[in-house]
């Protein structure tokens, strides 16, 4: 197989294609085509035929504006990516969008777009591989075997996320990732020297990574390279690959012209003369390579066939945990409905704490709930006892140290739910989900059922101050699409919070937890907590007013109703512990659980102003904090701030009933 032919064919192709477009990073395409190649059609153990086998070996282009290269990749190795599909390139409702997006092309493991977060999901992926060889492989049954591949640039490894993650990864040890970075010294503003100059070699063997590098056009000499690689079984390895931004290009070859914007068609005809392809012709492919898909799917699918052969052997001999795996694999969760049933009438306490406790309880029941939290586990009460710690030297645990790493984290999270089996948790504080706000983003964009949870979430965090006591983090997850947020009011809403995430397949959850106690509040009967608010406190004089709140504020609400509820002047409580799911809800039922023609009031300790949606059509009011709090007990800090049963009592005297 002529791979520099190939390579060559790559480079017409992903030119041809940003031109058509008139948008598009060519650059990098034509710079990477020699690495892509090798890997693509001599070293990735895939099938094209089944992209979703379990033991394929990952790819990930981190650095996704150069997604024409991984189309291009994908077409000749025999993927669902047509020609047709590459002359679409950056059309609306195409295969082939700008970056690649994760459920829209065939063979895309991930979305990539925002630089680092494709290294960060590699080291996900890289232990889901470890976690998952170590739980099912047996001596000579190791149906889990392979290597997760990712290829980055300098914005990547820039960025602090890959920092992040490619740290917690020379930690683990992680033997089969292999991140090559493309180091063509070229960013938009011009030649990396204006802002990097550290030597990247240096930064990753202090992370404990094995550091080779090469010519990165020089294919032979990148193919030892890639074995060397392979063959250090205790380190994760950087292969460091001198290359030039728009190889091949007359004009434009290393230079930052290239990077962001269609090479013009001159330059595109110099290119080909320059590689030996025909100027004349757009998206060509030679006829000796128009088989060459054919090729690599009947490859692929040997790949998977001797696969097979191994997997009806280990399953044969480990019937149980066969059926542990397709359980894995298949999200299949056993009944939940006594988790809802965990907590008792009197149970006071904070909502962390009962999270903790149906944390606990779920991983039971669930064996592939892993996660962990960014060095809070005592506070956020997220450790799965009698599980074990994952440790370089023992993958067999269910607890992650992630360090004081909010955003690798939330990076290795994604990568950990894409990866297959696992079902994926966590943990900080609220006021640091800000730090893994891109990550959280991407899950939600590639509906990913990754579940956070978020403690000490309002400013009743108390002593530590405004720093530490969030303002605008929950509303500002709420404005999220595809997240649903789950503040719960007590222990039996934090119960029913845990399962609603776990049933959750199509989205990431959020629960939004109270570092103080909590009561249990009394609910009616037929209360429904799947529709995302119910009515908690029927009215008990005629209906004037509705109060809406969650998490800590609902027992705030109710207190007040208690005080402010007088003859011809009824008070209803509702409970939203997700807006977003009660926004979902048909008109009808939510007519029914806050009337349009009653005033409508809502109390957030917090930023509140999405909550004037909760009553589109209805006259709302939203009693919430639009300042930064004060270091003090939590009680006092929030008194000073407004929180108080007297202080709403007065706003509605003087608002609502004037």
């Amino acid at each position: 197989m002529d791979l520099q032919k190939i390579a060559n064919v790559v480079r017409g192709l992903s030119a041809d294609a940003v031109q058509k477009a008139n948008s598009g990073h060519p650059g990098a395409p034509l710079g990477l085509a020699d690495i892509g190649t090798v890997l693509y059609f001599d070293f990735l153990k895939h099938n094209p035929a089944n992209p979703s086998w379990p033991n394929r070996d990952r790819f990930i282009l981190s650095g996704g504006h150069g997604s024409m290269l991984l189309y291009s990749l994908l077409h000749l190795s025999g993927y669902q990516v047509s020609m047709e599909d590459l002359k679409q390139f950056r059309q609306l409702g195409s295969k082939t969008p700008g970056h690649p997006e994760y459920g829209d092309t065939d063979g895309v493991e991930t979305t990539t777009g925002p630089l680092g977060q494709g290294v960060a999901n590699a080291v996900g992926m890289a232990i889901g591989e470890k976690l998952a060889s170590t739980r099912f492989n047996r001596p000579g049954l190791e149906i889990v075997n392979h290597y997760t591949y990712v290829l980055a640039g300098d914005g990547d490894l820039m960025e602090g996320v890959s920092a992040e993650a490619s740290s917690l990864a020379g930690h683990l040890k992680l033997g089969k990732l292999i991140l090559i970075y493309d180091s063509n010294q070229i960013t938009i503003e011009g030649s990396t020297d204006l802002a990097f100059s550290e030597s990247v070699r240096g930064r990753y063997e202090a992370y404990g990574w094995q550091v080779l590098e090469v010519d990165g056009h020089d294919i032979s000499a990148f193919q030892r390279t890639l074995v060397e690689a392979q063959q250090e079984t205790t380190k994760p390895t950087l292969i460091i690959a001198h290359t030039q931004i728009a190889k091949g290009a007359p004009t434009k070859v290393g230079t930052a012209a290239s990077h962001g914007a269609p090479l013009g068609a001159d330059e595109v005809a110099g290119l080909k003369n320059a590689l030996g392809l025909p100027s004349d012709k757009d998206f060509y492919v030679p006829d000796d390579l128009k088989n060459l898909p054919e090729l690599m799917t009947q490859k692929g699918r040997g790949f998977e066939a001797e696969w097979n052969q191994l997997f009806d052997q280990w399953a044969k001999e480990n019937p149980q945990l066969a059926e542990e795996w397709h359980n894995w694999l298949d999200g299949t969760l056993p009944n939940l409905d006594e988790i809802l049933e965990l907590f008792p009438p009197e149970s006071t306490m904070a909502t962390r704490v009962a999270s903790g406790q149906t944390l606990n309880a779920i991983a039971r029941k669930v064996s592939n709930l892993v996660g962990g939290s960014a060095d809070l586990a005592p506070s956020n009460n997220s450790f799965l006892h009698g599980e074990g710690i994952v440790t370089a030297e023992d993958f067999s645990g269910r607890n992650f140290s992630f360090g004081v790493r909010e955003h690798g984290m939330g990076g290795i999270l994604n990568g950990l739910a894409l990866y297959g089996p696992y079902r994926v948790f966590g943990a900080t504080f609220l006021v640091f989900s800000d730090y893994m706000r891109p990550s959280i983003r991407l899950a939600a964009l590639m509906k990913l059922p990754v579940i956070y949870i978020f403690t000490h979430d309002s400013a009743y965090v108390g002593e530590d101050g405004p720093t530490h006591q969030p303002i605008e983090q929950t509303e500002s997850l709420r404005l999220i699409p595809n997240l649903h947020v789950y503040r719960p009011a007590d222990a039996e809403e934090t119960a029913w919070s845990w399962v609603e995430a776990m049933k959750r397949k199509n989205g990431p959850s959020a629960l939004v937890l109270t570092r103080q106690n909590l009561p249990m509040l009394a609910k009616p009967k037929g209360w429904d907590f799947t529709r995302g608010g119910y009515v908690l406190r029927e009215e008990q004089e005629d209906l004037a007013l509705v109060l809406v709140a969650s998490g800590s504020e609902v027992s705030l609400a109710v207190d007040v109703a208690e005080k402010v509820e007088e003859k011809g002047f009824g008070v209803r409580v509702v409970s939203v512990p997700s807006r977003e799911v009660y926004l979902g809800q048909d008109p009808i039922y939510r007519k029914k659980v806050i009337p349009e023609n009653v005033p409508t009031m809502a109390i957030e300790l917090g930023v509140g102003i999405g909550w004037h949606a909760i009553n589109p059509a209805g006259r709302v009011y939203v009693y919430d904090l639009n300042r930064f709090g004060a270091s003090g007990p939590g009680a006092e800090v929030a008194e000073h701030l407004g929180f108080t049963v007297d202080a709403i009592e007065k706003y509605i005297k003087n608002t609502i009933r004037k």
